[in-house]
């Protein structure tokens, strides 16, 4: 189970800048400030920026009290976080430090000039809770951290690799970080706080309906022991109906002693199948593009995996899902 994203309002306030480099090269999905004059850069992908290796790739590390704070914990938890150890941010009982990172934005940098005009260079805003604002000044060790999150998270986010010979310019922020609408778990919040919420089961059950017509079940139960059989990885597709998304699980295999068993989960970028010994379906649309092609390079459903990535959000609010018996699939709607 999860809990349910709730819109959360950002304008965040800078804090400091750092800068590094693209190691490789390759392309990042543009903010929506940005599409039009992407378009004339790469012909036919209206929403890509291009990023030779060697741009200069700026960070506005920043501060926004809507950004969840980080859960209360030990200094001991504190200093395995920053050694690497221990980090998951599943985990309600770690400790992580919440960030909201923006799209990538081009920006003019003074400092290259080629051919009579400036070369944009390329900034991300990297928010954080400014409950941590006083220790990352204080703490050299800490304040490195912070940076190699949003670095780490670039990364994850994008198919760029950052040097990480980083430096630190005399400014605030390169450009002025964005003000933005995102879609926080309410249970990243603290207990108490107006927007937290306990998990909750997300994804309804389905009434029943005529045999002859479509077979909805529960699919969101407690998972129950697993055998030693290996589970495969399901094909699936997506296409949209009436602004609708629906997500298409090719499951032939699966039974109605199965389903009471099986799990789904849905977040807003993420959708989590399981039918013990049957299916294991794990669709990470906030991972890069290679890590999607690769987790689905056996099947037919990587370009499937990318293609949704660039759709939009997941309407967390609203899924609902059904087992079409008939057809041998399962349907998200979302």
């Amino acid at each position: 189970m999860a809990a349910p994203k709730i819109p959360v309002a950002l304008n965040p306030v800078p804090g400091f800048c750092v800068k590094t480099r693209s190691t490789n090269d390759t392309v990042v999905h543009a903010t929506a400030s940005d599409v039009s004059q992407a378009t004339h850069q790469v012909t036919g992908t209206p929403n890509l920026i291009p990023v030779p290796q060697g741009l200069k790739v700026f960070v506005n590390i920043a501060w926004d009290a809507n950004v969840p704070p980080t859960p209360q914990a030990s200094e001991d938890a504190i200093q395995n976080a920053m050694k690497g150890l221990d980090i998951d941010e599943s985990d309600p009982n770690g400790w992580f430090v919440p960030l909201v990172l923006s799209d990538a934005r081009q920006e003019r940098d003074k400092g290259q000039c080629y051919s009579s005009h400036f070369r944009p260079a390329l900034v991300f805003d990297a928010i954080f809770n400014p409950s941590i604002k006083s220790r990352t000044l204080r703490d050299p060790d800490f304040k490195s951290f912070v940076i190699e999150l949003a670095c780490q998270r670039i990364e994850a986010q994008t198919t760029i690799v950052l040097s990480r010979q980083i430096g630190t310019p005399n400014i605030a922020s390169k450009g002025k970080p964005q003000p933005r609408q995102i879609l926080v778990p309410a249970s990243l919040y603290p207990a108490g706080h107006p927007n937290y919420s306990a998990p909750t089961k997300l994804i309804q059950e389905i009434a029943s309906r005529p045999a002859s017509q479509l077979t909805p079940t529960s699919i969101l139960k407690q998972p129950q022991p697993s055998t030693n059989a290996v589970s495969r990885v399901p094909s699936w597709s997506w296409k949209e109906e009436d602004s609708e998304l629906l997500v298409v699980i090719h499951v032939p295999m699966l039974t109605h002693a199965v389903i009471p068993h099986s799990t789904l989960d849905i977040e807003s970028q993420r959708i989590l199948f399981c039918a013990p010994s049957l299916y294991s379906l794990d669709i990470n649309l906030g991972a890069s593009d290679a890590e999607l092609t690769a987790t689905f390079s056996q099947t037919d459903s990587a370009m499937q995996a990318v293609t949704l990535k660039r759709k939009r959000h997941l309407d967390v609010d609203n899924a609902k899902a059904e087992w079409r018996v008939a057809d041998k699939t399962l349907i998200l709607h979302a």
